[in-house]
């Protein structure tokens, strides 16, 4: 291990930066709504603030530890994370919101397990595949890929059961990559994928509201009041942001137009507002973000660091581009939040604890 150096700053204030944009559209894209549904138009920005006060006291203790030593915690994040997943389907445990069981209430906070998920497979998966690429072992079928490809199948599942495919589908994209940057075969991963693609065409064309998103991404106007509307009201407010926007706080699509402004398509009222020249500078900090990540992960001198950081950039750039995509007509509708920018205390906090991760990783680099 070489000797410990400055962590790359350019991790921490893209970061940082983005969560800053975030708690900003946040409330420009909620007050409206806020004070109509709870009476206080500071409601969602005071809940991310708080999130982001704790989240970034978690990134700065992700970056104090001895990331090494979390390949000795993979097993048990793997089965208590498992186990929260888990719980969140029991009925008095989990908490229901527009017909999915995705969150646990403590007192008056929510908690989202399958975001906490997502760094954790990402430790988890790390730490077994360097142990497995260290004993010559990742070309094993049967002892390595099946095993893994099993466990990776059963946190799906179980996010599959609340249900969230899009969540569910966007890890395993992201653990597949882990695994081609670790080594495993092409034909194993081939193999895998042939086997899924049925069944995720089945999962999907044979569930209604699937079905009808997958038809409404053709053919959005075929049924512009309802399913259609949502995408139609974000191509809406990303043209008429043109090229500087209409004005941060002036966006007209998030006045009860634009269905959840401040979630899943805050980037359409960021465009709307700020116009393409705030999008793409969004779009810059995610590329310089995942840039520096990959330049970490790829100068780790060990696996583990090396994957760790890898897995981090890669969940970063997948939601980043599935989210925007999304809200750009590139993909059908989907309920993937935009990586420190959403509203979400959950999926803050573990952005923020992975970027930590990722400047710890940088310090150690060669």
């Amino acid at each position: 291990m070489p000797v410990k150096r400055r962590p790359d700053y350019w991790i921490i204030f893209c970061a940082l930066a983005l969560t800053a944009i975030g708690i900003v559209m946040i409330f420009s894209s909620s007050a409206v709504l806020a004070g109509q549904k709870h009476g206080d138009a500071y409601y969602y920005l005071k809940r991310q603030g708080t999130w982001a006060g704790l989240g970034i006291v978690v990134m700065l203790f992700m970056m104090t530890i001895d990331y090494r030593s979390l390949a000795r915690w993979a097993y048990p994040l793997y089965f208590i994370t498992a186990a929260l997943l888990a719980a969140v389907l029991i009925p008095g445990v989990g908490r229901t919101v527009n017909g999915a069981t995705r969150w646990i209430a403590v007192g008056s906070l929510t908690f989202q397990p399958s975001e906490f998920a997502k760094l954790a497979l990402v430790i988890f998966f790390a730490a077994i595949l360097s142990r497995k690429g260290e004993e010559g072992k990742l070309g094993d079928f049967f002892g390595t890929f099946a095993p893994l490809l099993a466990s990776l199948g059963f946190f799906f599942a179980l996010i599959q059961l609340q249900p969230d495919l899009g969540t569910a589908l966007t890890i395993a994209l992201i653990i597949m990559l882990m695994f081609l940057a670790a080594g495993v075969r092409l034909i194993h991963l081939a193999g895998a994928a042939l086997v899924m693609a049925p069944i995720l065409a089945i999962s999907m064309l044979t569930v209604d509201y699937r079905r009808r998103r997958l038809l409404t991404f053709l053919d959005p106007w075929e049924d512009s009041l309802d399913s259609g509307y949502q995408i139609i009201q974000s191509f809406i407010a990303l043209s008429n942001g043109g090229t500087w926007g209409v004005g941060l706080g002036e966006s007209q699509q998030k006045l009860f137009y634009l269905p959840e402004p401040h979630t899943d398509f805050i980037f359409s009222i960021l465009g709307e507002e700020l116009g393409f020249v705030g999008a793409i500078s969004v779009l810059i900090l995610f590329g310089v973000l995942v840039w520096r990540g990959f330049k970490t992960g790829l100068n780790s001198p060990e696996r583990f660091g090396g994957l760790l950081a890898l897995g981090i950039t890669f969940a970063v750039a997948t939601q980043a581009f599935i989210n925007v995509a999304v809200t750009l007509g590139m993909l059908p509708t989907k309920g993937i939040p935009l990586p420190f920018i959403s509203l979400g205390g959950s999926s803050l906090v573990m952005w923020l604890a992975s970027a930590g991760l990722l400047a710890n990783v940088s310090e150690h680099t060669t």
